[in-house]
């Protein structure tokens, strides 16, 4: 894994040792086996958005300190500038940028995700967790999978699901997919 996962799974464990929790607790919070808690506090999966979401959830933290280190500061707005937003890569084929990350006390976490094209053999990886989700594609095709459905985006098409159904998202065809999603 890359040193940001790294960086994130050493928050993350932080985070459960600063709370008094045991493995078994946080795993239940997100959702996972302790056998999978046990690979993202190790950083040897990919920590999953919502996962992290449902934990500083629980615990109250904001999703920027588990993300990026940061603490939110602003309570009027907080303005992102092209280019300019926190941005973390999971896995070296896929960056997200942050564009709310300073604003205290948000409803949403808005990123703009942007994904390298895979060859088409690679299987998409799912994730599930509460709330719900908003995509709008910027530049590229998306390839959604919501359960075992396929659904195609391309510029300018967006769709909002429920973030309950296990969903994967890839770049499709040969060039990146940039697009904004809000993760409620």
């Amino acid at each position: 894994m890359n040193n940001e996962i790294l960086q994130i799974a050493e928050r993350l464990k932080g985070l459960r040792e600063a709370v008094g929790a045991s493995v078994e607790e946080i795993a239940s919070v997100g959702g996972v086996p302790p056998e999978k808690y046990t690979a993202f506090e190790n950083a040897e999966e990919d920590i999953p958005i919502g996962f992290l979401k449902q934990i500083a959830a629980e615990y109250k933290v904001d999703l920027s300190a588990l993300l990026f280190a940061d603490e939110p500061r602003m309570t009027s707005y907080f303005l992102t500038r092209k280019d300019k937003g926190l941005s973390i890569e999971r896995v070296s084929d896929y960056k997200y940028q942050s564009l709310a990350a300073g604003f205290l006390n948000r409803k949403a976490d808005v990123f703009q995700v942007t994904v390298e094209p895979k060859p088409e053999t690679t299987p998409i990886h799912h994730s599930s967790h509460a709330g719900q989700e908003f995509a709008l594609v910027l530049e590229g095709k998306l390839l959604l999978q919501l359960r075992d459905k396929d659904i195609l985006l391309e510029e300018g098409d967006s769709i909002y699901f429920d973030a309950s159904i296990p969903h994967g998202m890839q770049a499709f065809g040969q060039k990146p997919v940039k697009f904004l999603t809000v993760v409620i």
